[in-house]
């Protein structure tokens, strides 16, 4: 069978398989321009222990090495557990054995040896220590916010604030805070007009999402539903949440309908094999970066050596690389 084109008669087959090759070479261009700077090789991450656990950093990487395999970049996780950049803890803080770590006593290590080129910091959730708003708390934050961001921007280092993510006040026990962290994101997004800054909000859309399940337990009579268990650190779903919202704020379009990450790579071969791979790169690194710049919080994981943690860490590189289309 043939048909008639602009340019003759042709064999129906082959049209169509050429139609197809057209098809697949757009979903490729979908994801040909990267979202970060061709200059950018070192992307970190500041934040508390929601940023420690990883999972959102994890998802991040895993979906920009599948999607961009083309722009080689370190993702570099430093959260640390319990961090503010307000400086402030509260009385007794974990049973009074230490204060909250300050962002202020090592920044300034982390970036000298990550030596990043960009820069996420997801601060707020430990910043008000889990009490009512307060105007001079508040102005803590406000300047640690500021602080942070001068320091980065110095350094010729573009730097990407986030908005911190919910706290459930149904789950966890201090009444009041979650308008205290609304607000904290009100001011964060207030300052892309008034500063200039980029930030990208992952409260909102969080909040959004918890607050349609809730009422999908009301309508049931059922208290189920949950991002996190303690009120303060999510689970897959909210690191989902917290992802995507970064991957939509870069740029990234295709990632919107994707409902996790699996999804999001789906098409994509040795997908699963790439995740694991780039979980366990994160888990490793993320101890041995924190060992190396220095910390006062007590408890954490003893990483190995940077040097020791690095070689590893380029076996593991090698086998994604290996992996990727």
């Amino acid at each position: 069978m043939k048909i008639r084109t602009a340019y003759g008669t042709k064999p129906v087959v082959p049209f169509l398989i050429i139609c197809l090759l057209g098809v697949l070479q757009l979903n490729q261009i979908c994801h040909a321009q990267t979202l970060f700077p061709a200059n950018v090789h070192r992307v970190l991450f500041l934040g508390n222990s929601i940023t420690y656990a990883g999972t959102y950093v994890t998802n991040i990487e895993a979906y920009y090495r599948l999607q961009y395999p083309n722009q080689s970049i370190e993702f570099i996780n430093v959260g640390l557990p319990s961090e503010t950049v307000s400086g402030l803890s509260e009385d007794g803080h974990a049973d009074g054995k230490f204060p909250r770590p300050d962002l202020h006593e090592r920044l300034e290590r982390v970036l000298k040896l990550t030596k990043p080129d960009f820069v996420f910091a997801c601060y707020g959730m430990n910043d008000g220590i889990y009490l009512p708003l307060d105007e001079t708390r508040f102005q803590k934050f406000k300047d640690g916010m500021n602080w942070l961001h001068a320091e980065v921007v110095k350094l010729g280092v573009p730097i990407v604030h986030l908005t911190p993510p919910i706290y459930d006040e149904q789950r966890g026990n201090s009444k009041g805070y979650a308008a205290v962290l609304d607000r904290y994101s009100d001011w964060l997004l207030e300052q892309k007009t008034v500063a200039k800054w980029s930030v990208i909000d992952l409260h909102y859309p969080m909040k959004t999402y918890l607050e349609a399940h809730r009422k999908v337990d009301a309508a049931f009579g059922i208290n189920g539903f949950a991002l996190a268990t303690d009120g303060v650190h999510p689970g897959e779903v909210g690191h989902w949440i917290m992802a995507k919202s970064i991957l939509l704020g870069m740029g990234d379009k295709a990632v919107a309908s994707a409902p996790d990450l699996a999804a999001s790579v789906e098409s994509i071969p040795n997908a699963a094999q790439v995740i694991k791979l780039v979980a366990a790169r994160q888990s490793l690194m993320k101890d041995a970066w924190l060992t190396a710049t220095g910390h006062k919080r007590p408890g954490m994981n003893v990483g190995l050596p940077l040097a020791e943690a690095q070689t590893n860490a380029a076996e593991l590189d090698a086998q994604i690389r290996k992996l990727l289309p």
